[in-house]
């Protein structure tokens, strides 16, 4: 009788085990972080372009790499979450004339803040295809001039983000990811660097960023 009670225990045991062991994969639930690198390509939007002069260096290239994290809820065959992200990029133009506007003229592109979601569908049980957007807030460096003096300046720009990946999970917990994404800023204020200088009103910029993005991070 005893042993018969405890083999019953040991399988009553083993029942409930197993799915508990199955729910600690929680798919592509939970906070995540992770470290992103890409290709890095910001230019004169439609607007801004110039046709004409064939020779005018209207693109920043370069080098985007960052830290993200975010939230996800997994509903199932679709996961939908919030991301924030903060990068740096080393992306520059070779164009020296500062009475030239990108338009930006010599422009070393700075930081870049994004807040957005993005929803997505398991083309597998491990791999996620995804669609994202949101908010995005980027610094660029440049040089201006009234004539006399040149000026080191920041044209802080508001935009908005869309973009499309796909995310690998790598065991429980690490992933993968690759995306694209297009960015376009339709807002600028500059800020000026001298203490002197008040910042100027906002105005209307014309601006487009194309990146190529990879990741890696690990869910929580």
């Amino acid at each position: 009788m005893k042993k018969g009670f405890a083999v019953l225990l040991a399988a009553s045991t083993a029942a409930f085990a197993i799915p508990a062991i199955a729910q600690e994969d929680s798919g592509f639930s939970g906070p995540w972080v992770a470290g992103v690198a890409g290709y890095d390509m910001n230019n004169a939007g439609s607007s801004q372009d110039d046709g004409v002069n064939v020779d005018l260096d209207q693109n920043a290239e370069g080098l985007v790499y960052g830290i993200g994290a975010g939230y996800d809820m997994d509903l199932g065959s679709v996961v939908v979450g919030g991301e924030v992200e903060l990068t740096d990029s080393t992306a520059d133009s070779d164009y020296t004339d500062p009475y030239t506007n990108f338009g930006l003229g010599a422009v070393n592109t700075g930081r870049d803040i994004y807040v957005g979601a993005r929803v997505g569908f398991k083309a597998t049980p491990s791999t996620l295809v995804y669609a994202k957007g949101g908010y995005t807030n980027a610094r660029f460096n440049f040089i201006g001039t009234d004539g006399t003096t040149n000026y080191d300046q920041n044209l802080d720009t508001d935009g908005w983000r869309v973009g499309a990946g796909v995310e690998q999970k790598l065991g429980r917990n690490a992933f993968a990811k690759v995306e694209y994404r297009y960015s376009n800023y339709s807002r600028g204020e500059i800020d000026f660097e001298a203490n002197n200088v008040a910042d100027s009103d906002r105005f209307n910029i014309d601006t487009d960023r194309h990146q190529v993005m990879v990741g890696a991070g690990w869910r929580f």
